[in-house]
């Protein structure tokens, strides 16, 4: 079977769930027994969003080998259950590096370098690249709206896929709004008739509407769709707002957005495999054991995205507990030693997140203090580790200026200091610690009870790590390390045995996590959690 290429581009506005829809076409030709990957193009000029802040763009995601990528490819990969790689994020900054490389080395042979061809085959060749794979179906997002100028390198490649390759290969799907204008009582479709008119305007016919509404379309609005836009009515596709995000598959299938698919790409396997999906939907909608609420005491609040895969995660293990998860979002700035009390009382569980900079810093360790001493279940990630020992370092072992080198090149106790390997480095774009490592656990540990492995691969990002000339007193007052690299120089995982559940990591499980198959350490807080509400 030749490669099937799906185009996903979206107008009107953003941040209509382009992604989403992506991520749930993809999950439902999966369970058609296809083998599908999802890549996101973004128009920005950044070579990837690792420098970004996350109040840009959100959190960053990162893969198993180590691309910082957008946030949607986390939606990517817990929908359709399949690690992706760094070809699966490329922004404009990334295809010009290339191309200006390229061009400097002399491969060029002294042509004037363009945006077409010159661009438009870059960004060709990394659609291109899964052909001779074992992949059948590539789903391609287009980041922003129609009508952006940073995105018309984009449009006009993919315009050219749909010349190149035959027109059963090949589909465009645009999402798009259709707003209820509330004085007039009425859906409008005229948003969607100019938005699709760019596109054509383009040279790209859209072949399927994905149209965001908060009511149900008439069928005359799809008819007027489908005539004004030049699609078939059946291809007007109504996408509602879902009552849980994993649901949105089923209500598109309901829709006939993977039936049209299939017919347009003329794939055989047109009966889907649904029933483990939907049993899953089944199940987060019967939760019956009551609530919890979990505190993420973060920098980055005034985004929620921020935290994307940690409150995504929080939800998975409550489908596992079967448990409601509400999540309450800290600005970790706010919490200081005399307010700790009245700012997490409450909470049945704590989590102290990634991040960078010393701002908030305090508050995190006044966080991690209050959870300790008042056997709250907490789980600390990355920066939120390098804290927990920090703050054992302090007011158990009485180091009361133990810090991170990260905060103070002067330290006299670092407990967390900078990796030998990232001493000489200069560059801040893609040199930390990046993506899959391998963790091995010590037996007859709260770690190896989570994992039930004594050998894991967890996903990282960080240039700062545990100390170790600090291990032994450390150990000796109670903060275990439970789990450390193969040669066991890098601590991984640090625990307290007696605690109800006290474990942090350096590494960051969340990525990991999917809604049928969450991630063991966000499993085992929830549970602690329901436990110590009980």
């Amino acid at each position: 079977m030749n490669t099937k290429y799906i185009f996903v581009t979206g107008g009107v506005v953003s941040g209509l769930g382009k992604g989403i829809t992506a991520a749930s076409l993809g999950r439902l030709l999966k369970n058609r027994g296809y083998k599908v990957t999802i890549q996101k193009f973004d128009p920005y000029i950044n070579v990837d969003p690792g420098t970004m802040s996350p109040y840009e763009h959100g959190e960053v995601f990162v893969t198993d080998d180590g691309a910082e990528t957008d946030l949607d490819l986390g939606h990517y990969e817990r929908f359709i259950d399949e690690n992706l790689t760094n070809n699966s994020s490329i922004t404009s900054g990334r295809i010009y590096q290339n191309v200006i490389n390229k061009e400097r080395r002399g491969d060029y042979l002294g042509k004037t370098v363009q945006v077409i061809p010159h661009i438009t085959n870059e960004i060709k060749e990394k659609i291109y690249s899964f052909e001779n794979t074992e992949i059948d179906i590539v789903i391609t997002e287009l980041g922003g709206t129609v009508g952006d100028i940073e995105s018309l390198a984009f449009l006009e490649a993919i315009r050219q896929v749909g010349l190149e390759k035959s027109e059963e290969d090949v589909m465009y799907i645009h999402v798009t709004l259709l707003p209820f204008i509330t004085g007039s009582n009425e859906i409008k479709s005229k948003p969607t008739q100019h938005s699709v008119k760019e596109l054509q305007s383009l040279g790209i016919k859209p072949d399927i509407l994905v149209c965001r509404s908060d009511l149900p379309i008439p069928e005359t609005i799809k008819s007027k769709l489908a005539m004004f836009c030049n699609v078939k009515k059946e291809n007007v596709i109504e996408n509602l707002t879902a009552d849980n995000l994993y649901a949105v598959p089923l209500m598109l299938e309901k829709q006939g957005l993977a039936v049209q698919t299939c017919k347009h790409l003329k794939l055989g396997k047109q009966k889907p495999k649904n029933e483990e999906w939907e049993e899953m939907i089944s199940n987060i909608r019967k939760v019956k054991d009551g609530e919890v609420t979990i505190g993420i005491i973060g920098k980055y609040i005034k985004l929620e995205d921020s935290y994307l895969s940690v409150t995504e995660s929080l939800y998975h293990a409550g489908f596992k507990n079967n448990v409601k998860v509400n999540v309450k979002y800290i600005d970790c700035e706010t919490v200081t030693k005399e307010n700790a009390k009245n700012i997490l009382e409450g909470l049945d569980g704590i989590i102290v997140p990634g991040g960078f900079g010393s701002r908030g810093i305090e508050g995190k360790i006044n966080t991690i203090k209050y959870a300790r001493e008042n056997n709250i279940p907490f789980l600390g990630i990355c920066l939120g580790m390098q804290m927990a020992v920090v703050e054992f370092a302090r007011n158990v072992l009485g180091i009361k200026d133990a810090n991170s080198a990260e905060f103070d090149e002067t330290c006299k106790n670092p407990v967390i200091h900078i990796m030998e390997d990232q001493k000489e480095i200069d560059q801040k774009g893609g040199t930390m610690r990046l993506g899959k490592y391998p963790c091995k656990i010590k037996k007859d540990t709260l770690a190896y009870k989570m994992y039930q492995e004594e050998n894991i691969l967890e996903r990282h990002r960080h240039r700062f790590e545990y100390n170790n000339d600090y291990k032994e007193r450390l150990e000796k007052e109670g903060l275990i390390c439970s789990g450390t690299s193969p040669n066991e120089k890098l601590v991984e995982i640090v625990e307290i045995k007696k605690h109800p559940y006290f474990i942090a990591v350096q590494f960051h499980p969340e990525f990991k996590s999917r809604p049928n198959r969450p991630s063991p350490l966000f499993v085992g807080l929830v549970k602690a959690a329901k436990i110590e509400r009980d």
